[in-house]
């Protein structure tokens, strides 16, 4: 099979694409023959050797795919060859197959496409599991989104209006906020041109925001805190900006707001059982019509660089898909 391979750190340019055998499924497990991988900020970071997993080399970026089971080991149960299924790994698929864990599958319904499966399961799990599970997002409380208009930013941005907050989207231009308006933003905040912190305060007509969805880091973070209501949350998604930031503890004190971290993998082998039912919600709110699960573009295995030179440059406006 074709596989795109990491076999030095590095970045996109030090990938290459290598003919492998095919998986054979032990014992539990699914090959999968996967028909499109989805491709996130954190696969720059992994081929770079600079994300808290850190695979052996040689191996294959790619944490999530949409595609069909092709063969099951000994013991395999959940799926049946034919299925079509969504496919969450640490690494991996970005390959014509992989081996799972067949009990981690999840089937597709009929009216959900190959794109906005292969998307769904990390950025939309992450979200709903930060906004649902970690904040506890109620209906009419204020949700502002940084970066709301990349992977994650954009399944905040259509998972807070879809669960009846009142969804304020931030980004660093017009284009990446019109996306986001599109997508149920309620009010937009340019950071690029704008004060985050004094806009933030303006629209919440000075009260202060209930929930701060933070996938970008950097500069952003700590005014995005401070405009934070009395017991806000703030849910620290990731670093996109590639700085982590110090906050001042004091403010966790004088405003009695929660600062949360996300870490949604280790979520997903803690908590197997919760994070299986936000799947089937998930693809129950695609298949309904209720989240687009927005694809920004589709390349064939061979425009890896490019692909990957998306999420570099945070260009992203949706998910970024390789079809091997």
């Amino acid at each position: 099979m074709k596989a795109l391979l990491c076999s030095r750190l590095g970045g996109p340019d030090d990938l290459a694409i290598a003919t492998l055998p095919d998986p054979v499924p032990g014992p539990g497990e699914a090959v999968v023959r996967v028909r499109l991988a989805a491709l996130n900020f954190f696969d720059t970071l992994i081929i770079a050797g600079r994300y808290q997993v850190k695979p052996e080399l040689p191996f294959s970026p790619g944490g999530e795919a949409c595609g069909v089971v092709e063969a099951l080991g000994e013991g395999a149960t959940g799926v049946a060859v034919g299925d079509r299924v969504i496919v969450h790994a640490k690494f991996g698929t970005c390959a014509e197959r992989i081996a799972v864990p067949a009990a981690g599958l999840a089937r597709v319904p009929d009216t959900v496409t190959d794109e906005q499966a292969a998307g769904l399961t990390i950025t939309y799990g992450t979200t709903l599991h930060a906004l649902r599970d970690r904040a506890r997002l109620r209906p009419g409380e204020t949700l502002a989104v940084l970066g709301a208009s990349g992977g994650v930013g954009l399944a905040a941005v259509e998972l807070g209006a879809l669960m009846g907050a009142r969804v304020i989207a931030c980004a660093s231009s017009a284009e990446k906020l019109a996306l986001a308006k599109s997508h149920g933003a309620h009010d937009l905040v340019d950071y690029g041109r704008d004060n985050l912190r004094e806009a933030l305060r303006t629209l919440s007509g000075g009260r202060g925001i209930d929930v701060v969805y933070d996938p970008i880091g950097g500069d952003y973070a700590e005014p995005a805190l401070r405009s934070l209501a009395w017991k806000g949350r703030y849910l620290v998604i990731g670093f996109a900006a590639g700085e982590i930031p110090r906050i001042p503890l004091n403010l966790a004190l004088v405003k009695g707001i929660d600062i949360q971290g996300v870490h949604w993998g280790v979520f997903v082998e803690r908590e197997p059982e919760a994070h299986r039912a936000n799947q089937v919600q998930l693809l129950d709110w695609v298949a309904q019509g209720r989240l687009t699960a927005k694809v920004d573009s589709v390349h064939p295995l061979e425009a890896y660089v490019d692909a990957l030179g998306i999420l570099q440059r945070r260009e992203a406006m949706g998910k970024v898909l390789l079809r091997p």
